[in-house]
């Protein structure tokens, strides 16, 4: 996956809570073998509503998602991060989210970050107020800088921040280690008499 330093991207308002995997991306569009492809059902029925942001040019390219807590909530599906990022979302603001749906974001290279409710509710109102406004979420400084110049500093567990900075998935951590696991291989076979069913 790619490394995740800094991002400074359009900001899109999601000003909903209790957002769950079946409206980021609903059922019927999970019947692909790919993890690419479903970026463009994100959202699937709520587009077309009056003024949902994802239709409107401002937001047209846009990096980072702000959206209200529980974000992600409901089924374990991991199509609902595949989504946000085939879209081009890279990072994510939210009070809360559903730990699931949150490890699943780390582990293909979407940042999921964590602030208190009132500067969400700020960024919303920023954002709001000047469609097409610019964050940038910088992971080696921990902070998410707001359109209007304020400074929120945010937490995240230091071996998950470890892998997003240097784009460690599953596999890179396994590949990285594969000279212990060959060693392991060879050193675990036992010579002996092959023995076969019934005797």
């Amino acid at each position: 996956m790619n490394p995740f330093t800094k991002v400074t991207g359009i900001g899109v308002p999601l000003d909903r809570a209790d957002v769950d995997t079946d409206q980021i991306i609903p059922k019927q569009f999970l019947k692909r073998i790919e993890r690419s492809g479903f970026g463009e059902f994100l959202f699937f029925d709520w587009r077309g509503e009056p003024g949902f942001p994802l239709d409107e040019p401002h937001y047209r390219g846009a990096e980072i998602l702000v959206a209200e807590r529980n974000f992600g909530c409901g089924s374990s599906r991991e199509h609902a991060p595949w989504a946000l990022e085939d879209y081009g979302f890279r990072a994510i603001i939210a009070p809360s989210f559903a730990d699931i749906f949150r490890t699943n974001c780390t582990k293909i290279g979407v940042l999921p970050v964590v602030l208190p409710e009132a500067q969400v509710r700020e960024l919303l109102a920023q954002l709001t107020a000047a469609p097409g406004a610019k964050l940038t979420v910088d992971l080696e400084a921990n902070t998410v800088a707001a359109p209007d110049g304020q400074q929120f500093a945010f937490s995240i567990e230091e071996g998950v921040r470890e892998r997003l900075l240097n784009g460690w998935d599953d596999i890179s951590l396994t590949l990285a280690a594969v000279e212990d696991i060959d060693a392991y291989e060879r050193d675990r076979e036992r010579s002996g008499p092959v023995t076969t069913p019934f005797g």
